[in-house]
């Protein structure tokens, strides 16, 4: 059987991270991939469990290396249960975040050095690297600003400093420059205009898609 895809969708907090994963889901289903979604930290059952600790536990005082190693524990389950059983099974991964996400929130935003972040993602992830990394980019204060507009509460990370949403975001930045494959996405405009961008990008990784896609909606009545 053929292996699947692993496409990761990277940002800062407000970039619309996952609302786009669900149109990415949309289009390569529409060109008959067979696709599982999962998030960070999450996915697992131990994984749900430290998502809620880590973004919804008030009450905890997490420390930067604890939080890092947190996030290595929830990924590492997540790569040996869900996203390798699923890429054997020929199934397209979308993921909610992945190993850049520490790197830039642990990393850049809480000051560890992010080499020594880097090289624990590649011993939590038995050195998994997604086929396509699409980093989502939106001003920090923009980011901000569509979160307060939403009616839920915000969690730990949503919660932090402008000082520190901007550290994220440069991070990210950062990475996509250093040319270790990360693709920029503006995240500007409407939820369409960003799905374009996205979905572009996919094609350019995979131009056989479009074709796949057009070809199943001409057999549709």
């Amino acid at each position: 059987m053929k292996r699947g895809r692993f496409i990761v969708v990277e940002g800062a907090e407000g970039v619309g991270k996952t609302t786009q994963v669900g149109q990415l889901r949309l289009f390569l289903e529409a060109a008959g991939k067979r696709v599982a979604v999962t998030r960070e930290p999450g996915g697992t059952a131990v994984g749900e469990r430290i998502r809620e600790l880590l973004l919804h536990e008030r009450g905890a005082r997490i420390a930067p290396r604890t939080e890092l190693l947190l996030m290595l524990a929830a990924r590492a389950a997540l790569v040996r249960e869900v996203v390798r059983p699923a890429l054997a099974a020929g199934r397209w991964v979308l993921s909610d975040r992945y190993d850049l996400s520490s790197v830039a929130y642990q990393g850049h935003g809480r000051g560890i050095d992010p080499e020594r972040v880097a090289a624990l993602n590649a011993f939590a992830t038995g050195d998994l690297k997604p086929d396509l990394c699409l980093v989502i980019d939106l001003p920090a204060e923009e980011g901000l600003a569509r979160q307060r507009r939403s009616a839920r509460p915000l969690d730990r990370f949503e919660s932090e400093s402008a000082s520190f949403r901007e550290r994220v975001r440069r991070g990210y930045l950062e990475m996509v420059r250093s040319g270790g494959g990360a693709v920029l996405v503006a995240g500007g405009g409407s939820v369409e205009e960003v799905r374009e961008r996205m979905i572009a990008r996919v094609r350019e990784r995979w131009p056989s898609l479009e074709g796949s896609a057009m070809r199943r909606r001409g057999r549709q009545p």
